[in-house]
């Protein structure tokens, strides 16, 4: 096939702009589409810390339970409100606000503890509501301002319905909190 030049008006007409030849792709008969796994859009949990909408990742166990005792721990950093029990495990709460925006939430009845993870890896944060289930979101290029403490722990963003949704990886985060005696 010669290529279209600018001379030869007749053969240009006969080609389609690539944005509508694409739109007028039919399928060969004999594909069987049912071989092809169907697009399925990823749904992912976000919730709200300190004026921050943050993403729990896709692969990590989570729930969401109602506030209980919590054992302080003498000598502990002010972030780390202590130790609950859920069913048998040990499993630290702590106040992401404080850390985050530096203001210290209070654990009232209206509050709610985010757990991410199980067992041995469990770890819990002081949240305002239930997480919501996001899809369709749309990746950032450039990332927002974010407080120093955050930043290395949020390799992506993301936007849904004019809000920024930081993708959080909580195991680093926590593991360097629970390393740190700064609040």
């Amino acid at each position: 096939m010669s290529l279209i030049t600018s001379g030869n008006t007749a053969q240009s007409k006969e080609w389609l702009p690539p944005s509508v030849a694409l739109e007028r792709f039919t399928p060969p008969g004999d594909l069987l589409w049912s071989d092809v796994a169907p697009l399925m859009e990823r749904k992912r949990y976000g919730y709200r810390v300190a004026s921050l909408n943050l993403l729990i990742r896709a692969e990590t166990g989570s729930e969401v339970i109602r506030p209980q005792a919590v054992a302080p721990l003498p000598g502990a950093p002010a972030f780390l409100l202590g130790l609950i029990n859920l069913r048998g495990n040990l499993v630290p709460i702590f106040d992401l606000g404080l850390v985050l925006s530096g203001r210290r939430s209070e654990v009232t009845p209206s509050k709610l503890f985010l757990i991410l993870d199980k067992a041995e890896n469990a770890v819990g944060m002081l949240i305002d509501s239930y997480p919501q289930p996001l899809t369709e979101l749309r990746t950032i290029t450039q990332m927002p301002q974010l407080p120093a403490t955050l930043e290395a722990y949020v390799p992506a963003a993301f936007v849904k319905d004019d809000k920024v949704w930081l993708d959080f990886n909580h195991e680093s985060f926590f593991e360097k909190l629970s390393r740190s005696t700064d609040t």
